[in-house]
Formats: C-alpha cells, sequence, structure tokens
C-alpha cells in the first residue's frame, strides 16, 4: 500500500504506518524525551479542566496560505513553536492568540526533518503566557491534546502514551521522521503544531501526524508527535525531510 505520507520512527522497534500530514491547508531516555537523564512524568490521570485552564492561553491558531494549524508560545518572548508543513513555503503567516490578538509572523528557524518550525510574531498579546516544558513519558501515560481540528479552535482531547519511538517512513521520496512519540488521543487536520501534555499540563511533544489506512483522514487511533526535546534542537535526527501534502 501507498503512503499518504509516513512519519513514525521506531529505534528498535520500527512500526510502518499509514500516516498524513495534520496541517489544515491541503533514552537517560532519547526517544522520549531527547534530553538524557530526564525523570519520567508522573502517570496520575490529569485533571483535565486544569490542564487546558494552564496551558489554553499558550495555545496559537496558525494560519498560512491555505494551511490551518496549532502553535504553542514556548518562551517569554513569544516564540512559537509549530509543525513545520503547517508553514513550509509561506510567505504569509496569521497567528490569532487565545486573547484574540492578531499578528503576522516569520518563520525565524525550521527542522523538515523533524518536522518542526518556530515562529516570530511582529505582536504579542498584552499578556503573554508561554507553556512550560516538560520531559520524558513513559508508555501507558496520560497525554492531553490542545489544537484547532477541523477548524475547531482550542479542541481538548485525552488519551495515553501508546509507544515510544515510533518511526513513520515511506519510500526514499516520501520522507519519513523517526523517534516520535505514539498516543490515541484524538487529533485531526488543522491539531499539527499543537502541544501534546502530560498530566502536569507540560508540554512533552509537538502534534505532527496521524496514521490514516483507509486514506480518508479519519482518525484511526494512532498520532504522532515529536518529542519537545528533540523539536527544541536537541537530536537533528537523519532521517530525510518530510514534506507531505497538507489538509
Amino acid at each position: 500500500m501507498a503512503a499518504r505520507r509516513v512519519v513514525v520512527g521506531g529505534g528498535v522497534l520500527v512500526v510502518a504506518v499509514l500516516a498524513y500530514w495534520l496541517g489544515g491547508g491541503g533514552g537517560g531516555r532519547e526517544s522520549a524525551g531527547g534530553r538524557p537523564g530526564v525523570t519520567p512524568t508522573p502517570s496520575a490521570t490529569p485533571a483535565v479542566p486544569d490542564v487546558f485552564r494552564k496551558v489554553g492561553p499558550s495555545v496559537v491558531v496558525v494560519r498560512a496560505g491555505k494551511s490551518f494549524g496549532t502553535g504553542v508560545i514556548a518562551a517569554e518572548d513569544g516564540t512559537v513553536l509549530t509543525a513545520h508543513h503547517v508553514v513550509k513555503g509561506s510567505k504569509n503567516v496569521d497567528l490569532t492568540f487565545a486573547d484574540g490578538t492578531r499578528a503576522k509572523a516569520v518563520v525565524a528557524a525550521a527542522n523538515p526533518k523533524r518536522d518542526v518550525a518556530v515562529l516570530k510574531p511582529a505582536k504579542l498579546p498584552e499578556i503573554v503566557v508561554p507553556a512550560t516544558l516538560g520531559g520524558a513519558v513513559d508508555v501507558g501515560a496520560p497525554v492531553v491534546a490542545i489544537g484547532n481540528p477541523l477548524g475547531l479552535t482550542y479542541s481538548v482531547s485525552t488519551g495515553v502514551v501508546s509507544g515510544l519511538d515510533r518511526t513513520t517512513g515511506g519510500t526514499a521520496e516520501d520522507g519519513g521522521l523517526n523517534g516520535l512519540i505514539q498516543f490515541d488521543a484524538s487529533v485531526n487536520p488543522g491539531s499539527s503544531g499543537g502541544p501534546l501534555l502530560d498530566a502536569r499540563g507540560l508540554v512533552v511533544g509537538i502534534v505532527v501526524s496521524i496514521a490514516d489506512p483507509g486514506g480518508d483522514d479519519a482518525f484511526a487511533g494512532i498520532a504522532f508527535a515529536v518529542p519537545i526535546g528533540v523539536a527544541l534542537g536537541g537530536d537533528e535526527g537523519d532521517g530525510p525531510p518530510g514534506d507531505g501534502p497538507q489538509i
């Protein structure tokens, strides 16, 4: 079968799945968190409303041409992390912050091999609320995803970490990603670039893709995120760039 886009990495265990980008327009354990020696996050059930109240103000709506996705404020200067495929090739990136503030942004840095990009807004909200960044996660640990699936802004879903160090890959032409967190919280087109959070509301990953075995853009219970340590440049990786179709 041909993959519309494959994007999941497996170091010791490689799981090949059909995946596609979620942009809405078209071990320490390095495998888990990208930084050695990080203490795993707790496995207690998260109080989801509390997590949303804490992190919601840090989530950003990202529009780049016809592409629609999510971002998260990652620093006090307003730096926004998102998925590279959401903003790839676009000269016109618009952000909408949680308080309604709208701003143009430029792509300050990008790593296509990891499908992450850094955005610098031209304007910031009166109060900037950066998310708190976390570290490693364990299989079975609860997670929360916040994003803008199908244009439904600031949607929340919950699940668990289903696997670590996953790889999505197709042909060399298709490209792929590795070292990913697999999780089952529901995400859909428009969720790309959003934060994957642990039980304490710490950002443990950046959402990048879902499995799409039916080729119908429907969530199949398998999603993937780049570990936050990797997204911040902890591991550049050696896979080919991923530049899959945007929806």
